[in-house]
């Protein structure tokens, strides 16, 4: 039997008045994560390692040492809490969070979009764990110290809480000064039933997809036009902006006015995809892999936003209700069979799969991978000549019969149109 997702996680934000008897936790605590960082990047060797496509060489991190092994974090552990005066799970919880930044500092800076330096915690917070936390009727309780406690008042919030009257169902609540970040996991039944929908990012177009859905398109061919017009607006005085002050002022207002504009249409954009989907996957573009045709094409790439978009969507759904997908031949797969069509689909409208006949959108066939890697997992393999692979982790049925039974229906119903249906009934 197929496994798939039986609940979401949503984050929301909640104004709490502690922030004066949690100020001094927080500061020891990002003092506590950065003391670690620096730990961490005592332990990192660089080493030249030749860049994949290109003849220069590049400094790549190292660790000198296991910094994942049992051993290296209870020693770590042990150290920082010989001067610690909270409640020792304030470690661990820092702990988690240093490695959760070391992480992402070096995936970010191995792609070329960080900087050789340490990476350091600025901002006031605190995650805390379940084992810190309580939910107590209208009330958080948030252990500081054994014995001492700070309550956080949740009787202004405006989402329903778990049914018991325990801390079960919660999730590690992110705190600030300011206020709380508290996830909260619901039965899909709980938040209306919405479900998991998978996201294609086009130029022109989000095409969305999941079984209890269909396709769904949205035209984003207006936000398209608002970086288009003030381009040419811009164009006709950039060259005099750097002579004169009047024409960087009028410049500025059009920068501005683009921008709150492209606002306007990101916002309604992402207010459509909330109200349908209980949580989302999107595509991990990066733009730097995409500047590979004229200019004009390039132009309309860098004008895109797909990255303000999925921002958006972060602070309304949470970090657990956006899920990040590599896009990876998402639109050359054939999302049926596997099979893969390795010449450039630029241009064309319709997929057609060599493998079983499928012929369908090539925009709905790659919301339908994206959907397939958000609802089961996959893994990245690497095969002979640096090709890259993505293997799903269907369990169960094959991916041609999950598909048939599941997907080809939803298609049939309405809501899309498959371009000859016969060519996946016909290979059952």
């Amino acid at each position: 039997m197929l496994y798939g997702v039986t609940g979401v996680l949503r984050s929301y934000s909640l104004e709490h008045e502690c922030g004066e008897q949690l100020e001094p936790l927080l500061r020891a605590y990002r003092d506590l994560v950065n003391q670690i960082l620096e730990e961490l990047w005592d332990n990192i060797e660089w080493e030249k390692k030749k860049v994949e496509g290109k003849k220069q060489r590049r400094l790549k991190p190292k660790y000198s040492v296991n910094i994942h092994s049992k051993e290296y974090k209870k020693k770590l552990r042990d150290s920082l809490l010989q001067e610690w005066p909270y409640a020792a799970h304030w470690v661990d919880s820092a702990i988690k969070t240093a490695y959760s930044i070391f992480k992402s500092w070096r995936k970010n800076y191995v792609k070329g979009d960080r900087k050789g330096r340490r990476p350091t915690a600025r901002r006031l917070f605190a995650r805390a764990k379940q084992t810190l936390i309580k939910l107590e009727g209208e009330k958080l309780r948030l252990t500081v110290k054994p014995g001492e406690h700070v309550y956080l008042d949740l009787s202004a919030r405006y989402f329903p809480l778990p049914g018991e009257v325990s801390s079960s169902g919660l999730g590690e609540p992110v705190i600030t000064l300011e206020k709380v970040h508290l996830p909260v996991h619901y039965e899909e039944a709980t938040q209306e039933g919405n479900p998991s929908v998978a996201w294609d990012f086009n130029l022109l177009s989000l095409d969305g997809y999941s079984p209890e859905t269909g396709w769904i398109r949205i035209d984003t061919s207006k936000l398209s036009s608002v970086h288009t017009s003030s381009f040419e607006k811009r164009r006709s005085i950039q060259r005099r902006a750097s002579k004169s002050k009047k024409a960087r002022r009028v410049l500025s207002k059009y920068s501005n006015r683009e921008r709150n504009r492209a606002r306007k249409h990101q916002l309604e954009i992402a207010r459509v995809i909330q109200s349908v989907c209980g949580s989302v996957g999107l595509e991990e573009l990066s733009k730097q892999g995409m500047y590979k045709r004229p200019r004009t094409w390039n132009r309309r790439i860098l004008r895109s936003d797909w990255r303000s978009i999925t921002q958006i969507l972060v602070g309304r759904l949470g970090e657990a209700g956006v899920e990040e997908l590599d896009p990876y031949g998402s639109s050359s797969l054939c999302s049926r069979c596997g099979w893969e069509n390795n010449r450039d689909l630029n241009g064309a409208d319709v997929f057609v799969c060599g493998g079983c006949g499928l012929r369908l959108d090539r925009q709905l066939n790659a919301a339908i991978n994206l959907y397939m890697r958000l609802r089961f997992g996959y893994k990245e393999k690497w095969e002979g000549g640096g090709r890259k692979s993505i293997q799903l982790r269907v369990e169960g049925a094959s991916q041609r019969e999950w598909w048939d039974h599941t997907v080809l229906p939803s298609l049939l119903m309405g809501g899309c149109v498959l371009t000859r249906g016969g060519g996946a009934e016909g290979d059952q």
